[in-house]
C-alpha cells in the first residue's frame, strides 16, 4: 500500500490500466485528447503488478483496472471518470493539478 501511495502522489495524473482492457484504453485515450501526460502503469506489464492490482482492490476499485488518480486523490474507474467528464468538472480538476494550462 506505501508503493501505492508513493507511486500516486508523484505525478499529477496517474492511471493503472492493463494493455488487454478496452476501457482502460478509452480512459487513457481521453486524458490524451486533452492534452494530459498521465503516467501509466500498465499492471500486466510491470514487476509487482498483481501486488499493485491487490492494493487497489483494498481501496474499493472494481473492477481493478483502469483507475484514475488526479492530484493524489484517487478518482475511480471508468464511470468516475466519464461522470465527471459528462458534468464538466473534470477539465477544471485537471487544471487545479496542473496537468492541463489550456
Amino acid at each position: 500500500m506505501e508503493k501505492l501511495q508513493k507511486m500516486v502522489s508523484e505525478k499529477p495524473v496517474v492511471i493503472f490500466s492493463k494493455n488487454s482492457c478496452c476501457m482502460s484504453h478509452s480512459i487513457k485515450t481521453l486524458f490524451v485528447d486533452f492534452g494530459v501526460n498521465p503516467t501509466i502503469y500498465e499492471l500486466d506489464e510491470i514487476t509487482r503488478g498483481k501486488e499493485i492490482e491487490h492494493a487497489l482492490a483494498q481501496l474499493g476499485c472494481s473492477p481493478t483496472v483502469p483507475v484514475v488518480f488526479i492530484g493524489g486523490q484517487l478518482v475511480g474507474g471508468a464511470n468516475q471518470v466519464m461522470s465527471l467528464h459528462l458534468n464538466r468538472s473534470l477539465i477544471p480538476m485537471l487544471k487545479s493539478v496542473g496537468a492541463l494550462w489550456v
